[in-house]
């Protein structure tokens, strides 16, 4: 009869070292299951573009909440240099030239600061972007450094929140709004010259833009004459287009011409019924009721 105890064993060492590898191998299990793991981000991340000019600006930060938790003065110190937001810096993009305060700002990306206090805050643009803590901040990297005077909101705003408002040709404003605080940094860029070198341009070619370039005049307080007379060719261009007989009763009534004016919306609100064209037909009414 052979003898059995190798066998018994090399199969006890085998029990044993499974027993012994095992609950390393449930770490390994856990730790491959725990790197596929998706959660929210507590802080998700925004990117916003808005045309602005005749170019862009994007900003892309990451947007804390409230969480119940007190902001500026306490969570956000007073006097000290914040990555107005939270996780990666915040960054401004800019395609085209701007101006922040009195300072050209050529186009590229910038990182956006802030220190915010109880009156004024102050703005930093820096070409630092790396800063997410107050250690990393460097003066001397400083693009720009502008105050802003903080307003207070009737109610509180639970997620940090960062948007272009009051966007006009060629200013818009970055408005911040957390908890009961609400702070802006005034944009701006110096267009007219470049648009009013293009018109010349353009004009002198084969394919004129009659339609644009009156609509540019009108809403930039320029030559409202020229404006109708450009209208008056695209018009030519395209007699069915509703839009450039409203836009040229507009100029009309801001010449003065009343009964002229009231004649083009008139136009304007047969051909836009003709195309099923309610909203113009409406922008028309009530051009024509502020003429009375």
């Amino acid at each position: 009869m052979p003898d059995l105890k190798p066998y018994i064993c090399e199969n006890e060492i085998v029990m044993l070292k499974k027993l012994i590898l095992a609950p390393f191998l449930l770490v390994l299990l856990s730790a491959a299951q725990a790197q596929n793991l998706q959660t929210p981000q507590p802080s998700p991340t925004q990117t916003i573009k808005q045309n602005f000019g005749i170019g862009s600006i994007e900003l892309s930060y990451s947007r804390p909440g409230m969480k119940g938790r007190k902001i500026f003065g306490d969570l956000v110190p007073f006097g000290k240099v914040w990555r107005t937001g939270a996780n990666n810096p915040t960054t401004l993009t800019f395609s085209d030239s701007v101006t922040i305060g009195s300072t050209a700002v050529a186009p590229g990306t910038y990182g956006l600061l802030s220190i915010p206090d109880k009156d004024p805050w102050t703005f930093i643009l820096t070409k630092q972007l790396d800063v997410t803590n107050a250690a990393a901040y460097k003066q001397e990297s400083d693009v720009v450094r502008i105050t802003a005077k903080p307003i207070a909101l009737k109610d509180p705003v639970e997620t940090f929140t960062m948007q272009f408002t009051n966007v006009k040709p060629s200013r818009t404003d970055l408005q911040l709004q957390w908890e009961t605080t609400a702070v802006s940094l005034p944009i701006t860029t110096d267009i007219d010259h470049r648009v009013m070198a293009q018109i010349a341009e353009v004009m002198n070619g084969d394919n004129r833009p009659y339609f644009q370039a009156g609509l540019y005049y009108l809403e930039n307080g320029k030559d409202l004459n020229q404006a109708v007379a450009w209208f008056d060719k695209a018009i030519a261009q395209n007699p069915d287009a509703y839009y450039i007989y409203h836009q040229k009763a507009n100029a009309l009534a801001k010449l003065g011409k009343k009964e002229e004016a009231r004649q083009t919306a008139l136009k304007s609100i047969e051909l836009a019924k003709a195309q099923n064209n309610n909203d113009y037909v409406q922008l028309n009414e009530k051009l024509i009721a502020s003429l009375k």
